[in-house]
């Protein structure tokens, strides 16, 4: 298991997670899904993590719901086939809420294909950056189901709008690096040989910010989505804010900047 989810710490603070089944141009699989939970879960509770990247090795992203077969979730044991479906369903659908739910911001380098499965994974990360040889799909359909799946129904609209998601959901038809980059899917498209150096380089940007400040905005951001009104987004900001005022970042950023040195953050 292992072996399917590389895990590094090329800098300081930054996390590097690589799916690891180049030859399926790293399609997801069961054990591949479960390493990505457990490392999640890892990362989750290290407050010396500030930043996380995911990619994909060779020439893929994740091309998506490996079709020669996804195997079981870890509760299955053949006996209820309905409840062993549904629990392969929420094995997946729960690892896109686990990327929106961790503390630390997630960063996508999208290396290549990144279809159904794939682009979801994209989807909940929070920022993503493209090499030039990226492709996009909402894929679902193509195998005879709803495009509304794995959060993308919910994801794609609120990072490009409602009309252009409805087309690509309805259409199923591939988005390049480019047409990435100009409706907003991607924050910034480069030539695959720096995409990794991109990622990380705005990986140690957020790393080097006050990590709890970090982790408030990745919250709030996504929570201003649900929303209903601004009255409440403020509120809601209001009360973030007076909780990031508590302990030594904000004395530490202050002093820095008067001083004009390099803020020096605790985990």
């Amino acid at each position: 298991m292992d072996q399917l989810l590389l895990c590094d710490e090329p800098a300081a603070h930054v996390r590097l997670l690589t799916l690891n089944r180049p030859q399926q141009l790293n399609a997801m699989t069961a054990e591949l899904c479960e390493a990505l939970h457990a490392e999640l879960r890892s990362i989750a509770s290290d407050r010396a993590c500030r930043a996380v990247v995911l990619t994909g090795a060779g020439r893929g992203f994740c091309a998506g719901l490996d079709l020669e077969g996804y195997g079981a979730a870890p509760e299955n044991d053949g006996s209820d086939e309905p409840r062993d479906r549904l629990a392969n369903q929420q094995h997946m659908s729960t690892l896109i809420l686990e990327l929106r739910a961790l503390p630390q911001p997630v960063i996508a380098a999208v290396n290549g294909p990144a279809a159904g499965f794939g682009l979801a994974l994209a989807l909940a990360c929070d920022i993503r950056y493209a090499a030039a040889e990226a492709v996009f799909r909402v894929a679902f359909l193509n195998i005879g189901v709803s495009n509304c799946d794995m959060g993308t129904s919910w994801l794609l609209p609120r990072l490009i709008g409602a009309s252009r998601s409805h087309e690509l959901m309805l259409t199923g038809r591939r988005v390049d690096a480019d047409e990435a980059l100009r409706i907003g899917l991607v924050a910034d498209v480069v030539g695959e040989a720096r995409l990794l150096e991109r990622a990380l380089e705005a990986a140690g940007q957020i790393a080097a910010l006050a990590p709890w400040g970090v982790r408030l905005t990745k919250r709030g951001m996504w929570t201003a989505l649900e929303i209903p009104s601004e009255q409440a987004a403020v509120e809601y900001e209001d009360r973030q804010q007076i909780m990031s005022t508590f302990g030594r970042a904000v004395p530490e950023a202050i002093g820095a900047f008067l001083q004009k040195r390099p803020a020096e953050f605790a985990d």
